[in-house]
């Protein structure tokens, strides 16, 4: 019979204000390890990924705007032209993804899972700027390796008294509400985040400076930025410069939808590893609406019409 120590087994420390989670874990040594893993193959790519994508989001006086093209690529290859390069995390945040897709999916899936035991253990949703600090600390321990992970967190933070009724409310209440909501979002051709019915339950707190619209990048290597406007992948420097002639903070959300659709449009138009589709969401205090995805071949054809039909005025003054 193995006696405990001689398997390194010892007293696990544990961190009171993690749960009781242990900080650090003791595995026993097996034997002949060592020859075991010299012996695992190296498994090279047969050819060199490019990694190539349109996302981006912005903040203006309606709340964030989260927008992204809709195309993987392998290299030359296009992989798939309707990937979902903006996935929600809860009602009231979404994230958009840039870089190796199967690392993106998943520290996405690790973000979600962090999020929700959050909330189980402390019965309040976790701050933006605090998402973002603790997916930049699960990510610095791979700076150097080929983790390629650049994360947009796209959100809105609520009040500290109001945040438990975010997931916490029950489903009797919000039924009729629901209901309402989602005939509303269909006439207008949206899908909408199932947010909960926050006037029944919500009690009235003091405005906090660390509510409103938060918008954080999040890189593989640690990095954290927060701003105002952020444009991330190989059609980045075309969507940036719609963005920085036509954005402003008083923006109509019709506005801001166009110009959000218009960035990733001239993106995909220049850009050979973005394309196909636009898929595009508001996130407001209310919650996160999805817009209905569209084409990004039918807005080309819409342009070519609007070139020629000023190349015909010109020549009708020129006459």
């Amino acid at each position: 019979m193995t006696h405990q120590s001689d398997v390194g087994w010892r007293k696990l420390n544990s961190s009171e204000r993690n749960g009781g989670i242990p900080l650090r874990f003791f595995i026993p040594n097996l034997p002949n390890s060592a020859r075991f893993h010299n012996r695992l193959p190296t498994v090279r790519r047969p050819f060199p990924l490019s990694h190539g994508t349109t996302t981006l989001g912005f903040i203006f006086q309606g709340g964030v705007i989260a927008a992204a093209d809709t195309r993987a690529s392998a290299g030359g290859l296009v992989a798939c032209p309707s990937v979902s390069k903006i996935t929600p995390i809860h009602s009231h945040l979404v994230v958009t993804s840039s870089g190796s897709g199967a690392d993106c999916v998943l520290w996405e899936r690790i973000l979600i899972r962090e999020i929700r035991l959050y909330q189980l253990r402390h019965r309040r949703c976790l701050s933006i700027s605090g998402t973002a600090k603790l997916l930049a600390f699960m990510l610095h321990p791979f700076k150097g390796t080929e983790l390629c992970v650049a994360l947009t967190l796209c959100g809105w933070d609520k009040e500290a008294g109001q945040n438990v009724d975010w997931v916490m409310a029950s489903a009797d209440s919000t039924t009729a509400s629901l209901k309402q909501k989602r005939t509303a979002f269909m006439n207008e051709g949206s899908s909408s985040a199932a947010v909960t019915n926050q006037d029944a339950t919500a009690t009235s707190h003091p405005m906090s400076p660390n509510s409103g619209p938060k918008l954080i990048y999040v890189c593989s290597d640690g990095t954290r930025l927060q701003g105002d406007v952020f444009s991330v992948g190989s059609g980045s420097p075309y969507a940036y410069g719609v963005l920085d002639r036509e954005l402003r903070w008083s923006l109509s959300k019709e506005e801001a939808v166009s110009l959000a659709r218009e960035a990733v449009f001239r993106a995909t138009h220049r850009d050979a590893y973005s394309g196909n589709n636009v898929d595009l969401f508001h996130i407001t205090a209310q919650g996160w609406r999805r817009r209905e995805r569209e084409n990004l071949k039918e807005e080309y054809y819409r342009e070519l019409e609007r070139k020629a039909k000023l190349a015909e005025e010109r020549k009708r003054v020129t006459l």
